[in-house]
This record gives C-alpha cells, sequence and structure tokens, in this order.
C-alpha cells in the first residue's frame, strides 16, 4: 500500500504498520505457525515479503531423486528452463537394458510387448524412455513425446516420470500443448502426489492457460514441498499471487456498486478540511436550496448517508445561486471521490469552479483526485491555480504538503504545513503532520517538541495523542506509547460516536510490546463494535488470527478487508492475503502429514536468518 500522510487517511497508515511487522518478523512468526500446522508458515513467508520478487523463471527445478521411497521429491536451483537451448533436464534413470537391444523392441507388435514378461516389459518401457529423453535433448519433442506415450503403454505398472517427461514435451511444441501438460501433470501427480517436478510443471501450465488460482496453488505447494529453498518457485509465488490479486481487484472494481466507506474513514477526510460557513440563502430560497441547507446540516451531524441523499435531490430540485450550486457540487464530488468513482468525482468539482471561480476548496480537492491518477503535476497545477486565487487559505498549503509528503518531499512538506499554521493556528493537523515530516527527515527532537507543543495547544483533542503515539510505537517506545493511546482513547468517549483508530493502534502496540494477542484481539473487536467498518481493526484481526493459525477466522477477515477496501491498490493488498491463504489451506487438505515436518522446517529457517 502507498504511504498516505497520517490525517488524510489513518487507517491506512495502521495496516501499513501491521503488515511492516508481520514482514519484519516473518520467519519468527513462522516458526511459530509451523508448530501447528503449514498455513502459518506459507502467508507469512509470502503474503507478507517485503522484498519485490528477484528475477527467475518458474519452472527451474533440478534433477529428480532416485530414490522412490523417500517420498517428496526436491527440486534444485538453477535447473534449465523450457526455453533454453538444450531444454530441461529431465527426469534419468540408469536404463536396464543393453542399447543393442533397443531395434529389436521396435520390431514387436503392442500384443508381443504384452506378452512379454513384466520384468522384460519393464525393460522396453525403460528403453523407450531414454530414447524419448535422447529425442528430446536434440528438440525433437513430437518425436520425444511419441516414445514416452509407447513407454506408457507396454509398461506393466505406471510410472509418473513417463507422464511428466511427456508434459515437458507438450511444453516445448509449437504451440505450446497446455491442457495436455495439466492433464499428464495430473497423471503424474495421481501416482506420486509430491512429485514436485510434475507440481512445477503443472502450475507453469495453468499460467500459461489463465488459471491463476490453480497455478498458485501447485506453486505454493511445490514451494512448502520444497522447504521453501527453491527461490524460482518463490519468485513464481509471489508472480502469480501478484497477477491473480491485482486481476481480481480490477474486475471487482468495474462491477463493484458505488458505496459509501467506513464512518471512521469518512470522518478523517473531512476533518482534513477547515470548517466553513454555510451559504446564506436566498430571499426567496427554491426547494432545491432548502434542501441543500440540510444536507450541510447533516454532514454537520457526521449523518454521512443522509446528507449523500441530500446534496443529490438538491441538485435534482435545482439550487437558485452560484455560491449554493457550487457548493453541492463540490459535496457531490467529495462523496463521489470517497465512493472510488474518479470520474465522476472529477467532472463535479471541475463544475463547481466553473460554477464559482472562487471556490478554492474544490480545487483542493481536484489536486487529490489527480493524485489518486497518479499525476503529480495536474495536482500541483491545480494548488497553483488555488493559491492565485486565494493565497491566505490554509488548506492550499496544508493539502500541497500532503502531497508532498507523499511524494517524500518531507522538507517542502514542513514547509507548507508551517504556512498553514502561521495562517490558521487553529487547526491541529497542521501541527500533526508538521511533527511527522520532521520525524521522517530525522529531526527527533524538533518532531517530539513540535508534539509536545501541539499536546499543549490542543488539549481536548484526541489526535496528537494518537499520532505521537504511533511515533513513540515506531521508536520502541511501547509503554510510552500505549499511555498516549490510553489518553487518545478517553478522550474519543466523550464523542458519539468516537474515532476507534486508537484502540487499534493500542492494540497492535500490545502485540508488539508483550506479544498479547488477547488484548490485541479485544482492542479490535472493540473498535468493530463502534465501527464495524473500521479496515483497520480488520485488518489488525486478520494478521493476528493468521498468528494463532486461526485460518477461517483469517480467512473470514481478509474477505472483509477485501469488502471494505476504497480504491484498487487497497483491495488488491487484501486479496493478496486472502489468495495465499487459501492456496495454503487448500496444501494442508492434500498434504495433511506435511503440517507435522513443518516445526524442523522452519527451525531451519530460523537457523538462516
Amino acid at each position: 500500500m502507498a504511504s498516505v500522510p497520517v490525517p488524510e487517511n489513518p487507517s491506512s497508515s495502521i495496516v501499513e504498520r501491521v503488515t511492516d511487522f508481520i514482514s519484519e518478523h516473518k520467519k519468527t512468526i513462522a516458526i511459530a505457525a509451523a508448530a501447528v500446522a503449514v498455513a502459518g508458515v506459507g502467508v507469512a513467508y509470502y503474503a507478507s515479503s517485503s522484498k519485490p520478487p528477484s528475477s527467475g523463471g518458474a519452472g527451474e527445478t533440478g534433477k529428480r531423486e532416485k530414490k522412490k521411497k523417500t517420498g517428496s521429491r526436491g527440486a534444485k536451483k538453477g535447473g534449465k528452463k523450457a526455453s533454453d537451448a538444450d531444454g530441461p533436464i529431465l527426469e534419468e534413470r540408469k536404463p536396464k537394458v543393453e542399447e543393442s537391444k533397443e531395434e529389436d523392441y521396435d520390431k514387436l507388435s503392442s500384443e508381443e510387448i504384452a506378452a512379454l514378461p513384466a520384468e522384460e516389459r519393464s525393460k522396453v518401457a525403460t528403453s523407450l524412455k531414454a530414447r524419448g529423453n535422447t529425442a528430446y535433448q536434440e528438440r525433437d519433442f513430437a518425436g520425444a513425446a511419441d516414445l514416452y506415450t509407447r513407454a506408457i503403454q507396454v509398461s506393466p505398472t505406471p510410472e509418473p516420470v513417463f507422464y511428466s517427461n511427456r508434459a515437458a514435451c507438450y511444453v516445448n511444441m509449437s504451440p505450446p500443448q497446455l491442457e495436455k501438460v495439466v492433464e499428464d501433470c495430473n497423471a503424474a501427480l495421481a501416482l506420486d502426489p509430491k512429485y514436485v517436478k510434475a507440481i512445477n510443471r503443472r502450475a507453469m501450465a495453468h499460467e500459461g492457460l489463465g488459471q491463476l488460482q490453480e497455478s498458485l496453488r501447485d506453486f505454493t505447494a511445490a514451494a512448502i514441498l520444497d522447504r521453501f529453498q527453491n527461490q524460482t518457485t518463490a519468485n513464481a509465488v509471489e508472480r502469480v499471487l501478484k497477477a491473480l490479486s491485482t486481476d481480481k481487484a480490477e474486475k471487482i472494481m468495474k462491477e463493484r456498486e458505488p458505496r459509501l466507506p467506513s464512518f471512521t474513514f469518512i470522518s478523517a477526510y473531512f476533518a482534513a478540511f477547515r470548517p466553513r460557513p454555510h451559504p446564506t440563502l436566498p430571499e426567496n430560497p427554491s426547494q432545491g436550496d432548502r434542501t441543500l441547507l440540510l444536507a450541510l446540516e447533516a454532514l454537520d451531524a457526521a449523518d454521512y448517508a443522509h446528507a449523500v441523499t441530500l446534496i443529490n435531490e438538491s441538485l435534482e430540485q435545482g439550487i437558485s445561486f452560484d455560491q449554493g450550486r457550487a457548493e453541492a457540487l463540490n459535496l457531490r464530488g467529495t462523496f463521489k471521490f470517497l465512493m472510488g468513482e474518479i470520474a465522476g468525482a472529477k467532472a463535479d468539482l471541475e463544475e463547481s469552479v466553473k460554477v464559482d471561480p472562487t471556490f478554492t476548496q474544490s480545487l483542493v480537492k481536484i489536486a487529490s483526485v489527480h493524485m489518486e491518477q497518479g499525476d503529480p503535476k495536474a495536482a500541483f497545477d491545480a494548488f497553483t491555480q488555488a493559491e492565485n486565487i486565494n493565497p491566505k487559505d490554509p488548506d492550499i498549503w496544508y493539502h500541497r504538503g500532503q502531497v508532498l509528503f507523499i511524494m517524500n518531499e518531507f522538507k517542502d512538506a514542513a514547509a507548507n504545513y508551517t504556512a498553514s499554521s502561521e495562517l490558521d493556528e487553529a487547526f491541529v493537523f497542521s501541527h500533526i503532520q508538521l511533527a511527522v515530516a520532521q520525524y521522517k527527515m530525522g529531526e527527533l527532537a524538533k518532531s517530539m517538541a513540535t508534539f509536545r507543543k501541539t499536546l499543549r495547544l490542543f488539549p481536548n483533542k484526541s489526535e496528537p495523542s494518537n499520532y505521537y503515539g504511533e511515533l513513540l510505537l515506531d521508536q520502541g517506545r511501547f509503554e510510552d506509547a500505549v499511555e498516549k493511546f490510553d489518553k487518545a482513547i478517553e478522550v474519543e468517549k466523550t464523542k458519539t460516536p468516537p474515532n476507534v483508530l486508537p484502540l487499534v493502534n493500542r492494540g497492535l502496540a500490545l502485540y508488539q510490546w508483550k506479544q498479547d494477542i488477547g488484548a490485541a484481539e479485544r482492542c479490535c473487536n472493540e473498535a468493530l463494535r463502534i465501527d464495524p467498518e473500521c479496515e483497520a481493526a480488520v485488518a489488525t484481526l486478520a494478521q493476528l488470527s493468521l498468528q494463532q493459525n486461526k485460518i477461517t477466522e483469517a480467512m473470514k477477515m481478509f474477505e472483509r478487508q477485501a469488502e471494505l477496501a476504497r480504491s484498487e491498490p487497497e483491495l488488491v493488498n487484501a486479496l493478496t492475503y486472502q489468495y495465499a491463504t487459501s492456496a495454503q489451506i487448500d496444501f494442508t487438505k492434500t498434504y495433511p502429514d506435511t503440517a507435522a515436518q513443518l516445526g524442523a522446517i522452519a527451525q531451519g529457517m530460523m537457523a538462516g536468518q
């Protein structure tokens, strides 16, 4: 998830901290989860990875172990790919027949071969397989596939290696016959479920067919069976997981009906703008004028659903004066932005400026839309236009600081926050964000001093204590952080409904400080009781469930997090965890015996940390 300044989207910052903590401690977490079952290992190891995937193909596996007794057949790093000049390394067995007799077998009919003793038929099959390997290395894939087919037909007992090698031929044909690859790998795995090379080949075929969920399932299984030692397979898991989550998120966003995000999110967004007086209605107001006033009153009362309905009605009824119409378009565009209707939001906000060219708040929000669309230059142009109209509007400076903060331009962001506070010292978030920017620049003493000053200036607001606690938590000062979160919680108790983010922060702090998962869960559950759609609480509970190997509960939370995600990047993040968890639940069902071995695997991972 992209880093977002604290007051703009505070829940995002909490979700990021949860993910970062899991990522930094993923091997320790893997050991704890592995003692119970496999699912916790994989999710912690892959979905929480903070490192970008390194380059490498998906199917680079080494020679299969020769002893069938060993069960799981590992894969070496650096095996050849199908695209290499001499093709991938196939499964090798030393032929049990003399080369001089190979031609004799070609003269036998199927009936004659079937009449041979089993031992003799095994020799024929082994000879055919050896010749298939030679043909394969000579890139005669059709000829090799035919030889493997004959080996399958004459062998007295089914051999998974024959099917797997024929699948390799189908991979390299032009065009690749991926459906046949899946069929042959299915046959090989029916004979030997832990045949890693066949699992990898099927995974690649599923990926080529666009069957990403099936591909992820197979690559995940191969990675775990290889004890997380094959980096190529690990890269494949991350690649397919990213593609699957991104593709699914794009489809969901296109089909999803617009809806308001959580109360906590909406409140945080509107709190980032200074309150303004309502427009004065004309002497003879229209019905639309009066409905606009009702919408603004609903907004003041934090009755957001009612405010949306009323603002839409006011515009449908018709507003008689320009200032009121600009205000209504601004508010409708704002709600569209919050619901993820970016194009519609932009159109309304631009129309607001056309109706009232002096309405700088609409320009500031247009800048936010440009940032959502990934166009910072257009965002800064909108800020400049607003500044030319009213350079003394403190919101322009504050929100430009926010954009600079997102771009990691912390020095320039701090200058804008300072300018915003100089124009209006009574706005708490300018002070908070200045302190955060100073912290990001490494100016710890200045940052702490700014926070202490802010606490004195705003003793009845929870935000200074809450965000000061976040910085203390980042420094590992857990006890001090919890004290600040407790203070913020007490202040919020006086509000109806309260902001629940200090509760979530307190839970996260107790988890990181004392590994007190129970206390962390109680905090998050209380937050959800107050605000059932608080994404930060859902995301934290999902991770806590995962660490306790409560896989079913974790899946429910990841699904809920996906439902609540407002933007496509947030949805991709939630789906990443959801699909990673699902793939490993499938693994535990397919390979229940492996779970008992994972404690030793995780201990080995820790030894290499």
